[in-house]
């Protein structure tokens, strides 16, 4: 019998979700390939460890960049790689996928992610958009008539929406988020430090002290990097203090695009998102203080979903239940009728 599985494809990190196991695969979108035979040899996090440490024969490659795919051959293939793990590797029917997408996502750009799925081995590929698989699975009942508000905050894109009946009312993709995050913070060390940091050191000092607001303790990190004066190795320490400064501009980016879905927010559904607040998925909303920024700025209160960073893969399971009521590629959920979640 074949298999229905979720697909949480982000630009940093790919989710899978098959019915009836849950989450069964969390790996880094990454891709290490062998130059001369073109022969993949490392998916995900063993891929990862290769960024930034690879020879000239081989390269470590992410196949997705905001949100959308960039290299649609690796992208397909590590597609079938995941499927393989998590089907096994004998697969007597070919499975059904609900693949995540970012609410801005073009046709082109849908078709893409359609064909590399089919290619990789599914059935059949249905899309539905981050922001409604994010609420479903930070468990809002999104066909009520009763409006939403949910900011995902992922590797590549920030995904801002309001939901109502099933399908998504307003919203707002801008490719500003996680991996931005990441530049900002190593253009800030070289500003101020005179060092050079890499991608995986960023995105360590983000997790570990990124803040946006003042902290009540506050909280050191050391990193190492290369003196840009003498060329030479140096330690550092950043402190939870500077980060944002270092964030502001895209933390900037960020809440502005949250302020423009709330004034095009129609008024009857922005009594409603005043009543139930704004909730937050995604690993970008785990900066601390980001949701106290967003509610200063607001006045809307702001939460943090329970298990944020899975959120989207939840809810693309959770969907799974209703898969045969689906049309092949549908973004809008809300043109069917779904029982609830």
């Amino acid at each position: 019998m074949g298999r229905d599985i979720g697909i949480d494809l982000g630009t940093a990190t790919v989710l899978v979700y098959v019915k009836g196991r849950g989450i069964v695969l969390k790996e880094p979108s990454v891709v290490a390939i062998d130059n001369n035979t073109d022969r993949i040899l490392k998916v995900g996090r063993e891929a990862q460890k290769m960024l930034g440490r690879t020879p000239g024969n081989i390269t470590a490659i992410r196949p997705l960049r905001d949100g959308v795919i960039s290299q649609y051959d690796v992208t397909m293939r590590m597609i079938q790689h995941f499927i393989k793990r998590a089907c096994g590797n004998s697969i007597l029917f070919k499975p059904r996928l609900i693949i995540c997408v970012p609410s801005g996502i073009t046709e082109v750009e849908e078709r893409a992610v359609v064909d590399a799925a089919t290619q990789a081995g599914a059935k059949k590929t249905f899309l539905i958009e981050e922001p409604v698989a994010a609420a479903i699975g930070a468990g809002i009942d999104i066909n009520q008539p009763n409006g939403h508000m949910v900011v995902d905050i992922g590797g590549g894109t920030t995904d801002i929406a309001v939901i109502s009946l099933g399908g998504v009312v307003v919203s707002e993709s801008i490719k500003i988020a996680g991996d931005k995050f990441d530049e900002a913070i190593i253009r800030y060390v070289r500003r101020k430090h005179n060092v050079l940091i890499g991608e995986r050191t960023a995105e360590e000092i983000k997790i570990k002290v990124g803040a946006v607001w003042p902290h009540e303790e506050q909280k050191v990190i050391e990193v190492k990097g290369r003196c840009l004066q003498q060329g030479l190795p140096r330690l550092i320490r950043i402190s939870s203090a500077e980060i944002p400064q270092a964030l502001n501009e895209p933390i900037r980016a960020v809440i502005e695009a949250v302020c423009s879905v709330v004034e095009r927010t129609p008024p009857e559904l922005i009594g409603d998102v005043l009543s139930n607040g704004i909730v937050m998925t995604g690993g970008g909303s785990l900066i601390y203080g980001l949701d106290k920024l967003i509610e200063s700025v607001t006045g809307i209160k702001t939460r943090v979903a329970e298990k944020a960073v899975s959120c989207v893969a939840i809810g693309t399971g959770m969907a799974l239940d209703y898969i045969s009521a689906l049309p092949e590629g549908t973004i809008n959920l809300s043109r069917q009728r779904l029982s609830r979640y």
